[in-house]
């Protein structure tokens, strides 16, 4: 243990002073000196400013509840730039006539071998791969076939019309490629009932129940919609019942967070403690779903200490929580607690998602300021460096960034449903129009599992912690160039030495893995990265035993030469099963001999704070 640590130890068991500069900016201000008023008009300009600049925040902020958060101006502007760009690009227009025509020649082509041969042509274009609302063989016949070869042909033509334009920026050309396509998926012939084979064939075989069921099924989520009400749960899921069981105590609590200390399951346990950080975003227990696939219930198993941060669920009245904030009553709060229970070993800490970002920022402050108490760290799904950062970066720009701080302004947070709107744009195809077919035009009801019960669980995020999230992170990446301040001093990844431990997920929309992968960028310490297979959420739950699973890992020493993920992946074999087994024997190769377990205690007293999975967690 470094003197600093030993010293920080002692500062955290005994009361904090104040410093002469805390002291300073903590003391009341002075009253203010006695000077001459402005003059009337300089007052009257003043008002008149503050009137225009409340005006405009309350303008806004009507217009983005009617928009769902997208700033019209940065339509305009996407839109401006691409067709301001073809208009003056005739090669660019003769080429899209070309395909026009060439396509129209396919298509013809098509319907005319389908006439012959009484509809056994081969199609004229194939969807992608991931586009599966095509599959059933009705669509294979006439009229079904021309309908939706007829739509794939056009949506090709559009992908091909929105890229490639000479001088249009990649962010504005992303973006129109993307809302281009989102128009087209609402226009799919498998939308509507008359045009889709497989609902006409369950009407014919129901006699129109299903479409009875599927109004019923409309006019109920339009009324918890119009409501405010969030989504009906299935009963068998319900949180310190059925989710969120995994044994353990709330250890710690503040104004932020609950800290979960989980009861050992083993006669002896690793002296180095986990301490997981889940985002914000999300209530917590994504990582102790049911006990068959829980994280948290698993890790204490392998014989370690397990705490988790539980997010308290922000309101109004938290409106002006920063960054920082959730830095200092989140991270270091939990750091101190677990030091208290833990004494002076060293911490593996985890962070999933935004928890990552945050637990990056903590780490790099904590290395700049000679605090050695994180003996490892790891990443699930988390990014520090935003330039790539997938679909998400298609609409953050300072025009949509001021737009979402005018909403954010009026209310106090941002609202978990207005947050899931933009997440589910970007797998459209299956979780919104894929999703009306079956409920609305098929009147099925999803059958409700456990991660669908925790995904319409969300939380809210307050107005400055997001303003500056998205600010600072994403629209200027301040992080990742070494610009983010922490206690007016700036921090830098590169300062990291604890090794590292990176998780990123095939399919992830949220943190693409290649943008997870610049881990290997960013720091100068020993990083071990694995790609697994599944999505932003099934990609983590991935517990030993369930099928259908792979991974790939490999660890670089700090002073190996770097790869692009193209080269790793090549050269890096898949295995299969879940990557929970290789993350515990990477944690047990840096962790000591077993010891007796902890006490189960914080500095509160335990009776006044409840088992877990705590209050907060149930806190609408």
């Amino acid at each position: 243990m470094t003197v600093s640590a030993q010293k920080h130890r002692q500062n955290a068991a005994a009361p904090r002073r104040a410093s002469p500069e805390r002291a300073a900016r903590l003391a009341p201000p002075p009253p203010p000196l006695t000077q001459t008023p402005p003059p009337a008009g300089e007052r009257d300009d003043y008002a008149v400013r503050a009137f225009a600049e409340v005006a405009d925040h309350a303008a806004r902020a009507m217009v983005a509840r009617a928009t769902g958060g997208l700033s019209p101006a940065a339509l305009s502007a996407m839109w401006a730039d691409w067709a301001a760009h073809l208009a003056a690009s005739p090669g660019k227009q003769a080429e899209l006539m070309q395909k026009a025509l060439r396509k129209q020649s396919r298509f013809l082509r098509y319907a005319a071998s389908c006439a012959l041969s009484g509809g056994a042509a081969a199609a004229c274009i194939e969807p992608l791969a991931q586009d599966r609302r095509f599959n059933d063989p009705a669509w294979a016949q006439f009229p079904f076939n021309l309908a939706h070869q007829g739509f794939l042909l056009t949506q090709q033509w559009w992908h091909n019309a929105t890229t490639g334009v000479r001088g249009v920026t990649r962010a504005h050309e992303n973006a129109m490629e993307f809302t281009t396509r989102q128009m087209l998926d609402m226009a799919s012939p498998s939308n509507f009932p008359l045009t889709n084979p497989e609902v006409l064939r369950r009407t014919r075989e129901e006699f129109g129940m299903n479409l009875v069921r599927g109004a019923r099924n409309l006019w109920e989520d339009f009324e918890r919609a119009a409501g405010g009400k969030p989504p009906a749960l299935d009963s068998r899921f319900v949180v310190g019942e059925t989710l969120a069981i995994t044994p353990g105590k709330v250890v710690h609590r503040n104004r932020l967070i609950e800290l979960i200390q989980y009861a050992p399951t083993t006669p002896t346990v690793r002296p180095e403690p986990v301490l997981i950080t889940p985002a914000w975003i999300m209530k917590y227990y994504i990582l102790d779903l049911r006990p068959e696939n829980s994280l948290v219930r698993w890790l204490v198993a392998q014989g370690f200490t397990v705490f988790m941060i539980s997010w308290r669920n922000p309101g109004p009245e938290d409106r002006d929580l920063g960054m920082d904030d959730y830095r200092r009553l989140g991270v270091m709060a939990a750091l101190d607690a677990i030091g208290a229970i833990c004494g002076d070993a060293p911490v593996h800490a985890a962070g999933y998602c935004l928890g990552g970002t945050l637990l990056s920022i903590a780490a790099a402050a904590m290395a700049r300021d000679g605090d050695d108490r994180l003996a490892s760290i790891t990443y699930f799904a988390a990014q520090s460096d935003f330039s790539e950062a997938g679909e998400l970066m298609l609409f953050i720009s300072e025009s949509e960034v001021s737009f979402l701080e005018d909403m954010m302004w009026e209310q106090g947070f941002l609202d978990s449903r207005q947050m899931a709107g933009a997440f589910q744009l970007l797998r459209s195809n299956d979780l919104i129009w894929s999703r009306m077919q079956r409920v609305y035009l098929m009147g099925e009801r999803e059958a409700v599992n456990d991660m669908m019960a925790w995904n319409a669980d969300a939380t809210r995020m307050p107005y400055r912690m997001h303003s500056e999230y998205l600010r600072r992170l994403f629209l200027e990446n301040a992080l990742s160039a070494g610009r983010f301040m922490v206690e007016g001093r700036p921090v830098a990844l590169t300062d990291i030495r604890a090794p590292i431990f990176a998780v990123g997920t095939e399919t992830d929309h949220v943190a693409p893995w290649r943008s997870a992968y610049k881990v290997h960028l960013q720091t100068e310490t020993d990083v071990t990265f694995v790609l697994t297979s599944g999505g932003h959420n099934a990609g983590v739950i991935s517990e030993p035993g369930h099928p259908r699973r792979h991974f790939r890992i490999r660890a670089r020493a700090a002073s190996a030469i770097y790869q692009s993920p193209e080269e790793w992946l090549a050269q890096t074999a898949p295995q299969d099963g879940s990557w929970w087994p290789s993350w515990a024997a990477w944690l047990a190769e840096r962790s000591g001999a077993g010891v007796a377990p902890p006490p189960m205690a914080g500095g509160a007293d335990p009776a006044t704070l409840p088992d877990a999975p705590g209050g907060y967690v149930r806190a609408a």
